[in-house]
């Protein structure tokens, strides 16, 4: 399995680029998997529901099964969240796993970023970042003093990020 990631501040567009690439992506054949880290709750169960009540009773592993699919949920119960590299273990084999979030990790990925939202760029406090997906061009003046920019895609252009990211996907 390969690993690219997509990285930005929370509004810059990430899933909506993650809704136009992965169709591109599979297109050409790949079978794609995701892993979405939030620094927020989050639950896929619903209060008063089997699984729900049964994970609140105290299971550390609830599996859902349905007709048309499954999900592992996992408590953490005050434990550490678990590393990158133990998440890529539980996934099925695929070609391509993207990553949205894990900022800090040391692998490929694009920053989607818009000027609108007169946010910094992550680029380049943040490792692995070897392109920004933007809706305009980056303004030179306001990019850090001797560092050489990463390549700029146009968010658009949903060829070139798949291009971008098939390139510089890596194995970890």
């Amino acid at each position: 399995m390969k690993v690219f990631g997509i990285a930005g501040h929370s509004g810059m567009g990430k899933t909506t680029l993650l809704e136009r690439l992965i169709p591109e992506l599979t297109g050409r054949g790949l079978t794609v998997s995701l892993i979405k880290h939030s620094h927020k709750s989050i639950d896929i169960d619903r209060p008063g529901k089997d699984s729900y009540r049964l994970r609140e009773a105290g299971c550390g592993e609830v599996v859902l099964l349905g007709n048309e699919r499954w999900a592992l949920m996992h408590e953490l119960r005050g434990a550490p969240e678990p590393s990158l590299d133990y998440l890529l273990g539980r996934l099925a084999p695929c070609d391509l796993v993207l990553v949205e979030g894990f900022k800090h990790g040391d692998f490929p990925k694009i920053e989607v970023w818009r000027a609108e939202l007169q946010r910094t760029t992550l680029w380049p406090q943040w490792p692995g970042i070897v392109a920004i997906a933007s809706d305009a061009p980056l303004d030179a003046a306001a990019l850090p003093a001797g560092v050489a920019p990463p390549a700029w895609l146009d968010l658009a252009d949903t060829r070139a990020m798949a291009d971008c990211v098939l390139q510089h996907a890596t194995a970890l």
